[in-house]
Formats: structure tokens, sequence, C-alpha cells
């Protein structure tokens, strides 16, 4: 798979996955921008959008940080238009960003409720919105959503989300097939793809000290996953929602 030429955007890049999709985009060819809010390191979480694009220009590599706050719309269009201005063209975008958090229902702010819905899904929905015009103009491109076994989910599953964060997850999924049908004639894939198991990364850990990190696993598959629907358009794979692992085994990415 080679993705030299092409322009992709990760959201919450700053670390974590994102961060290991961004890398993994630019190893394939792709001139990366790292978007996220995170512009001062945090002891206890380190990562900002500059240090990973350090990493990924290290590696002689192309990389332009640009700080977005995924909720907020002038934020995204300022982000895409400064994209746009430096290397012209917009090819991938990954909807990577996303927050949780655990708490009963009934002991849920609606702030809180109101930010996991907006960071996770509005925030999707901002991001697509502001790079189709250009995806459909030059009649390709690739959307790729990063989603969650807990949108499907009954109980709390292998690591508490909550709920809000289910439910934004299966607006991911839904949102997913809708804008696949709508732009899949300007030759545009959108696909969705959620971890198998839970992914080992900093801010995990430090969610979840005490959990069986034993049954977790690394950003490998999600990364190997994201470079394949990085590659497609509309006459390729478009429409699908399926775990990583599942991604891997149906195309041979599994040795």
């Amino acid at each position: 798979m080679n993705l030299r030429g092409k322009v992709a955007i990760v959201t919450g890049s700053s670390r974590g996955l994102g961060k290991a999709i961004a890398i993994g985009l630019s190893k394939e060819g792709a001139s990366v921008i790292v978007a996220a809010r995170t512009e001062v390191d945090n002891r206890e979480l380190p990562g900002t959008i500059y240090q990973t694009a350090e990493e990924i220009k290290a590696l002689g590599l192309d990389a332009l940080a640009i700080r977005c706050d995924v909720t907020d719309e002038e934020s995204v269009n300022h982000m895409v238009q400064k994209t746009l201005e430096q290397f012209g063209h917009i090819d991938v975008l990954v909807n990577n960003a996303g927050i949780a958090f655990y708490s009963p229902i009934i002991e849920t702010p609606i702030k809180r409720w109101e930010l996991v819905i907006k960071v996770n899904l509005v925030g999707a929905f901002l991001c697509s919105k502001a790079v189709l015009p250009h995806m459909i103009e030059q009649k390709s491109g690739s959307i790729i959503n990063i989603s969650s076994l807990a949108a499907d989910e009954r109980d709390e599953g292998t690591v508490p989300t909550g709920v809000a964060y289910a439910v934004s997850k299966a607006g991911l999924d839904r949102l997913t097939l809708g804008l696949a049908t709508e732009v899949g004639k300007y030759n545009i894939a959108v696909n969705a793809v959620k971890p198998h198991r839970v992914v080992d990364t900093d801010g995990m850990r430090l969610w979840q000290p005490n959990a069986d990190k034993s049954l977790w696993q690394s950003e490998d598959l999600m990364v190997k996953s994201s470079i394949l629907l990085a590659n497609q358009d509309g006459k390729g794979i478009t429409g699908t929602v399926a775990t990583d692992r599942e991604i891997c085994t149906w195309h041979g990415l599994i040795k």
C-alpha cells in the first residue's frame, strides 16, 4: 500500500491511537496534518500536536501541526483552509478525536453528556462536512471514522466508557453508513473501524490503572486497517463498519 502524494488529516493525533495512525500514514508516504487541541504538554498525559509532527519529520517525512477543536465549526474550517493553503488538496480524513465520561446516567451532568456527543459525533460531522466539498471537486477521497465496540455492547464492556460514549459511537456508525451512501457517487469512500480489544495507550493506562492489560492490544491492527482504508475511494471498500481484526483478516493483513 502506498499513500505517496496524498494528504491526510488525523484528528486527536497529539497522542495515543491518533498519533500511531498519523505516524503509520506518514510512513506510507502521506503528508499528515496532526490536528488536536493539545499544544502544551501535560505531565500526567504527555503529547502535543507539535511533538507528533516533529516525530514524523524526524523520520524524514512530511507533517503539519494545526490546533483544532473539532466541536467548533470555525476552528475546523480554519484547519481545513490551512491544509489547503499548505498542500492544495485533501485526500484522507481520519475522525479519531474522542472522549469518554463514565458515570451512571442519573449522575451524568448534561454538560458532560453534551460534550461527549459533541466531540465524538458532532466533531466527525463537522470535519467531514468541511473536507467534502474539496473531495467532491477532485472526485476522490476517503473518510475513516474511529468507532468502538461500545456502540454494540449492552453491558459495560471490557472497559466502562459510559452510555454517552456508547451512544456517540453508535451514532458514528450510522453516520458512516449514511454518508457512504450520499457521497459514493463522487468516488468517496466512508468507513468505520473499531478496535476488537482495548487499545493499550498512555491515556487508557491513566484512566484504568488497575485493569488486566493482558487483554489489551497494541495499535498495530488499527494502524494497518487505517492504512488500508486510506487507500480506498468510492470504487473500493466503502460503507463498512467493522473491527480492525475483521478488516485485517478479510484483506490478508494478518500473517
